[in-house]
């Protein structure tokens, strides 16, 4: 096995049971079924670590689609790890721990494409993310960078409040912001999409509809085709037009897509991010008697 240490290697202490055991107490994860059920296949794609490993570099850094030593990323890759990468720690016989980088904080030789999880490019910038936050600030639209892996792209809840004994919904994006603006920016059409298709609920603020009961299938496949549509018609390509060709493949219908509410919600996603060029039309003649 080489260098590699064996895996029961990591177990010979109590100490370690006690350190997850207060790594889960701690973070509060893995409440869920679904959370555990992640965790699950989190380590089971992780295959290059230990399971213990794979389990606590999840618990470091949510949503990690892969990680390696900075001598694996420059020998086997030919990348490094980026100025200032912030190192995540797994344990290591002899050491105590050795420090492992994620994908996101490595630079050098390109990935194939398939190597991320999210992939766009095109027309957006940092600048132009940085400009829609103020824009959906004034709709009570909170946007929140995070630190997440790459299989993290963003989510979307809503928030109530009461003001002047009247319910006030706002709302809170958050976006990892180790993605390129590009995959920043097609991912936050992709949750905007959800909230302008009733997948949150209706408000008669920001004009959103009440919607029939759906899957979450139907739900994810509507707001693709939303960011799909804003995303290409904005100078940005993206996996969701590869997502949506499959499932146009595999379905001889497309029964289960709303088309007005998707085109719907395109527009409106469109104007609150100030991406509308409106067509300007001359006023109708008057007819003279």
């Amino acid at each position: 096995m080489g260098n590699y240490p064996k895996q029961r290697d990591l177990f010979n202490t109590g100490a370690v049971r006690s350190l997850l055991d207060q790594l889960f107490t701690d973070s509060r994860l893995y409440t869920r079924s679904d959370d555990y059920m992640d965790l699950l296949n989190f380590v089971v794609r992780l295959r290059n670590f230990a399971p213990f490993n794979a389990m606590l570099l999840q618990l470091q850094k949510p949503g990690l689609s892969y990680a390696a030593s900075a001598r694996d990323w420059r020998e086997r890759f030919g990348r490094m790890p980026k100025p200032g990468a912030r190192p995540l720690l797994i344990l290591w016989p002899f050491g105590p721990v050795a420090l492992v980088y994620d994908v996101l904080d490595t630079e050098g030789e390109p990935l194939p494409e398939d190597v991320a999880s999210f992939f766009a490019v095109g027309a957006i910038d940092e600048q132009a993310m940085k400009a829609f936050i103020p824009l959906m600030n004034k709709k009570g639209i909170e946007f929140t960078p995070i630190d997440a892996g790459d299989r993290s792209a963003g989510e979307i809840s809503m928030v109530t409040r009461s003001v002047n004994e009247k319910e006030v919904r706002s709302y809170r994006i958050l976006i990892n912001r180790n993605h390129a603006p590009a995959v920043q920016f097609a991912s936050l059409v992709h949750e905007l999409g959800h909230m302008f298709l009733g997948h949150l609920g209706p408000d008669n603020a920001l004009n959103i509809p009440q919607r029939p009961w759906m899957g979450h299938s139907q739900k994810e496949l509507e707001a693709e085709s939303v960011s799909f549509l804003v995303c290409t018609r904005n100078g940005v390509a993206s996996k969701a037009e590869t997502y949506l060709k499959n499932y146009v493949k595999e379905n001889t219908t497309v029964e289960q897509i709303d088309l007005y509410q998707v085109m719907r919600a395109a527009g409106q996603v469109e104007t609150l991010l100030g991406l509308v060029a409106q067509t300007k039309y001359d006023q109708p003649l008057k007819r003279g008697y």
